[in-house]
């Protein structure tokens, strides 16, 4: 029977394929697409190299069975070849893989004993426990620390036991593995409900000489052991000095089931230095579902100012409509620090009643009140288009700012009439940058665009040079074919104003359906400066947008043949070589006939010729000498 072991099988990838270097392997060895079982035992049995017998022990990770183990056993003691016989053993299921394995572990030191013992202890080999606790005392110090976390992965009384007697008696380095192996053989009776034993395993750990990390571990073992009764043990790490032991209080906050400990935890707040506070209450907001919300809004309406922050901060995580109104009053305090946090938590709150919660008070709201909601609204892009519309009539100017800010993240588009309006005439002078701004936040956001700008272009109609031109600079944020209309027909307008703007506007245009009215703007226009930033946008868009060869090269002879000043036709010529191709160096030979360009075109071939692949070459060389151009050799 084959196994297949997919985990595995991602594993034995790119990093051990390094490893195969050493001993001969071959990527394209014909190994690589054997999948029978007694074909790859026959490789192992066989004098293949050492690195076919690698690739054949990755095989049989992936498709062995028991039947493979005797002979991946007896590589356990080849130098080059255990790491991969270890790799097939600890994936085959079966007491044969494990006996393999400890078999080979009587005759073994060193690092392939450490090996073996590793894969003994991923293998959880019950069966291996007396021989691991006899390493567990060996003078050397890998074998010994190997031992004990295996102790610890195989887990059960006998392992625990022995790993709790060698915890006070073992050197240094190995206590910090016993240790390590204690806490793995807590995990696993904590896995099958037996937390007393558990806790007294962490216990242990946590009161001997180790390093921080391992305590740290212990500790928060002995807290989620413990259940409800290890509170206690979790506030002492919370009003601890030592930053680690600090930090395992807080994950265990998160993690320790139960409402008990959110009692305990807001409790805890009352005497916590502020610093820690805000970080209690965030480590509250990530226990969803066992948070008293009602409390957390306490914490957040008094105390010190980092506290109520983080206290908002969680609401904006946790929050429902309940939130609403608190969190209104907090950012109305006198206290600008809240303002931010409150907005920001409003504005975040999932549950979609707190919408409806914020609406039902515009109506009535005044002032300052007022002036937040309308902000939240736009915060949260809700649709509230005709409270929004009242309240430009307000004679509040951060009521009507705030309201137009709000109209441009929530207008839909059947009424983007009423921001143009407020652009092209607002009421109030004060209002116009920020009206014009709105028009172009929303003009940017609508889902037709076409639509749109055909909308804006409408409004320009009879208007003032003003105010085509600022409809001009919405229509260019629009983008489009109908804002690209518009723009042509502005750009030959007799106005210079609206010339200037049209031909800026198209010169930084960012998409290349901009390049037929950049073109036809440089081609009917006089050699004056609109006319020069037009050829100069579109020279731009020949050398910089990703297009075909064929149209980089009909856009380039397009500008040499309209371009009017020489500058302009120089820099066509910079592309040439910058984009080599048969057209190109066609291209540029035929420039070379213009004696005010030769010596830049001539450049440009040779350039061209040297980049042109192998299959190019020979007809390249045949045109530039027939053009009489040097072959660069």
């Amino acid at each position: 029977m084959r196994y297949f072991h997919p985990f595995l099988a991602m594993m034995l990838s790119a990093s051990l394929i390094v490893g195969l270097s050493s001993i001969g392997f071959c990527q394209d060895s014909p190994i690589s697409k054997i999948s029978s079982e007694s074909e790859l035992i026959a490789i192992l049995k066989s004098d293949a190299p050492g690195g076919d017998k690698a690739l054949a022990c990755k095989r049989l990770a992936v498709y062995g069975s028991e039947v493979a183990a005797p002979e991946l056993g007896k590589l356990l003691t080849d130098e080059k070849l255990a790491s991969w016989a270890r790799i097939a053993l600890e994936a085959i299921p079966g007491k044969a893989s494990d006996e393999a394995l400890r078999s080979a572990a009587g005759s073994l030191k060193g690092r392939l004993l450490v090996g073996v013992i590793n894969s003994l202890g991923i293998r959880r080999d019950q069966e291996a426990v007396t021989m691991l606790i006899g390493e567990l005392k060996s003078s050397d110090v890998e074998v010994a620390s190997a031992a004990a976390v295996a102790l610890g992965s195989i887990g059960g009384e006998t392992a625990s036991t022995e790993l709790a007697k060698a915890i006070d008696s073992s050197t240094d380095v190995v206590r910090s593995a016993v240790a390590e192996g204690c806490i793995l053989s807590a995990e696993q009776f904590m896995s099958q409900s037996n937390s007393k034993r558990a806790t007294e395993l962490y216990d242990l750990v946590r009161k001997a000489a180790l390093p921080t990390q391992r305590i740290v571990e212990a500790t928060r073992g002995a807290i989620l052991a413990r259940g409800d009764d290890g509170i206690p043990l979790l506030l002492e790490q919370l009003r601890s000095s030592e930053k680690p032991l600090f930090d395992v209080g807080l994950w265990s906050a998160r993690e320790l089931p139960g409402k008990k400990v959110v009692t305990a935890l807001l409790d805890e707040l009352k005497q916590a230095d502020p610093e820690k506070a805000a970080l209690i209450v965030q480590a509250l907001a990530d226990r969803k579902g066992t948070l008293d919300l009602p409390t957390i809004i306490q914490v957040a309406a008094s105390g010190p100012r980092d506290v109520r922050i983080a206290a908002m901060s969680a609401i904006s995580r946790v929050g429902d409509a309940s939130c609403v109104e608190p969190l209104l009053k907090f950012a109305l305090e006198k206290d600008a620090d809240l303002l931010l946090p409150a907005k920001q938590a409003l504005k975040e709150i999932q549950d979609e009643e707190a919408r409806t919660e914020i609406l039902k008070r515009l109506p009535t709201a005044t002032g300052d009140l007022q002036q937040l909601l309308i902000e939240v609204v736009g915060l949260r892009r809700i649709e509230a288009t005709d409270e929004l519309v009242k309240a430009l009539e307000s004679p509040s100017a951060p009521i009507r700012k705030a309201a137009l800010e709000s109209l441009g993240s929530t207008l839909p588009q059947k009424d983007l009439a009423i921001l143009i309006k407020q652009a092209v005439s607002p009421k109030n002078a004060d209002d116009t940058a920020i009206a014009r701004l709105a028009l172009k936040t929303a003009a940017v956001r609508m889902p037709d665009r076409e639509a749109c700008a055909t909308v804006v272009a409408e409004a320009m109609k009879n208007a003032p040079t003003e105010t085509k031109v600022m409809l001009l600079e919405v229509l260019g944020s629009v983008t489009g074919a109908k804002a690209l209309e518009a723009l042509n027909a502005a750009g030959r307008d007799a106005d210079p104003q609206l010339k200037d703007i049209a031909t800026k506007i198209l010169g930084d245009w960012l998409t290349i359906d901009a390049a037929p009215v950049l073109i036809d703007l440089a081609s009917n226009g006089p050699a004056d400066k609109y006319q020069v930033r037009a050829m100069r946008g579109y020279i731009r868009m020949a050398r910089q947008f990703v297009i075909s060869d064929k149209d980089r090269v009909a856009m380039c002879t397009k500008a040499l043949e309209i371009a009017k000043q020489p500058a302009e036709r120089k820099l066509t010529t910079e592309i040439f070589a910058r984009y080599p191709s048969m057209g190109m160096l066609k291209l540029a030979i035929e420039t070379t006939k213009d004696p005010e360009l030769k010596s830049e075109a001539t450049k440009a071939a040779q350039t061209i010729a040297t980049k042109l692949g192998d299959k190019d070459k020979k007809q390249a060389i045949e045109m530039m000498s027939k053009a009489g151009i040097t072959i660069p050799k």
